[in-house]
């Protein structure tokens, strides 16, 4: 007896210091995962995972987690390379980035005042929709308290000529950010403008993050983007991620 309550109290402190993902294929064909940890942290998964469409998988995770999330798309099976968001041509990426242009979903769990700050970023450009939302958790009620953070519109349509990745069948597979297609210190925000008041998107000379900002209000459009696009939440056991 004495045995069988000790497991069942391990068991249930397990399940407690765990935080899962649910990460959900939403877009017209199949789409290859890429999770990278921060350093410290584990690659979850290997790194990462083939996702058919309209499937889910849960992925587990320590529940003071850092990382990101982000989609490939243009897969071959054969030679495992991606057109977008590739990872040096494997399923697993472990420990490798995703080649830009990526839509990135980006977590910290348990930071700053045991909050978890999550959010979606186009500063490595786009490839495809995506979202993360909480489910549960503790909030203050505000705009980007526990709320569901995301980049719903469909951005390679729309992206700028100059900006634009296609594959070799001219069909525009990724959105560039200005860094990736001009390199510039200004539009990378590095060299004499590499601070916040320093490196204003209004003074560049095109205004690329506010077009960005336009098609998704929520997502991070360039480096210091900062003031409307970090969400917070707190306690949260599950977040529900998409890619589109």
């Amino acid at each position: 007896m004495w045995v069988s309550t000790i497991f069942i109290t391990v068991t249930v402190l397990a399940c407690t210091q765990a935080i899962n993902f649910q990460i959900r294929n939403d877009a017209g064909g199949e789409v290859w995962i890429g999770i990278q940890g921060n350093p410290g942290h584990p690659h979850l998964n290997g790194g990462g995972f083939k996702l058919a469409q309209g499937a889910q998988v849960n992925v587990n995770a320590p529940d003071n987690w850092a990382g990101r999330f982000w989609g490939r798309s243009w897969c071959d099976g054969g030679t495992n390379h991606c057109q977008t968001g590739d990872c040096g041509n494997r399923v697993q990426c472990n420990g490798a980035g995703g080649a830009p242009p990526a839509t990135l979903v980006e977590i910290t769990c348990k930071g700053a005042g045991g909050l978890d700050y999550y959010d979606i970023s186009l500063v490595d450009g786009f490839n495809l929709r995506a979202s993360i939302a909480p489910q549960g958790g503790q909030g203050d009620g505000g705009q980007y308290s526990c709320k569901r953070a995301g980049c719903d519109t469909e951005i390679n349509g729309r992206c700028p000529g100059e900006l634009q990745q296609k594959n070799g069948q001219g069909i525009v597979v990724g959105c560039k950010s200005a860094c990736l297609a001009f390199n510039t210190d200004q539009y990378c925000c590095r060299g004499a403008h590499d601070k916040p008041e320093t490196c204003r998107s209004s003074d560049w000379p095109r205004n690329y993050p506010q077009q960005f900002k336009n098609w998704c209000p929520d997502a991070y459009s360039y480096a210091y983007d900062d003031h409307k696009s970090t969400f917070t939440c707190k306690n949260v056991p599950t977040y529900r991620i998409s890619f589109a």
